[in-house]
């Protein structure tokens, strides 16, 4: 598998078990479960989530539909762990992996729904394309992609951009995250890590998602509407196999 630089949730380590309190805070909850409802999912269906972070949707797809597959795959072990960590505590089942979104370690049409939860303005904007075409990859015929992200990337703009900066503080004070970027510069040729556990940030003219999910190889993609979190606006996608 590839290797990719990243940036644990929340940007450093040390701030990792504050990530659900954030969360439900920023108003992510009601989106976690709209984007669920969107995506529809059958009491066989094998669902797999790009960036699942700590568990939060797959937790409550479980919940939705106890007789799915559930699956996610994050590049933040740390985050990885605390995921299971949950589903144990909850008594249910998830199968997780450590992974990126530009490599996902899934055989080709393993998956009948792909979800995305405000991932995707992490990945550098050049790696989009190739990481939505993994998601074709692994989605079966007749599958669907369900993605919901916000609309500007806090980072550069937004709701929470001074948030973004504090933290990005913060973690620039914690010694572990000054030696990772350290070996990130040295391994990945200067660049830093990106956010949320993918690669460097891309902060030039951004494609709409439609046209991205278009050139990935995707059908019929769509915005399928619109929301509020305390984040920021934020807007849901859909495209099929």
């Amino acid at each position: 598998m590839t290797t990719h630089a990243h940036t644990p949730a929340l940007v450093s380590s040390r701030l990792l078990p504050g990530y659900d309190t954030v969360a439900r805070l920023g108003g992510a909850v009601p989106m976690y479960w709209r984007l669920l409802a969107q995506a529809g999912i059958g009491p066989r269906d094998r669902v797999l989530e790009i960036g699942c972070g700590t568990g939060n949707v797959l937790l409550r797809a479980t919940e939705a539909v106890p007789t799915a597959t559930v699956r996610g795959v994050d590049p933040d072990p740390e985050a990885v762990a605390m995921a299971r960590r949950k589903a144990a505590e909850a008594g249910v089942e998830l199968e997780l992996q450590v992974g990126v979104a530009e490599d996902l370690p899934l055989d080709d049409g393993s998956v009948d729904r792909v979800l995305s939860s405000l991932m995707l303005h992490h990945i550098a904007a050049d790696a989009r394309v190739a990481a939505l075409r993994e998601a074709h990859r692994v989605l079966a015929p007749g599958g669907s992609l369900h993605l919901v992200d916000l609309d500007h990337d806090p980072r550069t703009g937004g709701r929470m951009r001074t948030v973004n900066r504090m933290l990005s503080l913060l973690a620039r004070l914690d010694p572990a995250h000054r030696r990772s970027r350290h070996g990130a510069r040295r391994d990945h040729g200067g660049h830093g890590p990106g956010g949320h556990g993918h690669g460097g940030h891309g902060h030039g003219a951004q494609q709409p998602v439609p046209e991205l999910l278009a050139a990935a190889g995707f059908t019929d993609a769509t915005v399928v509407g619109h929301g509020t979190t305390r984040m920021g606006p934020v807007t849901y996608y859909r495209a099929e196999r």
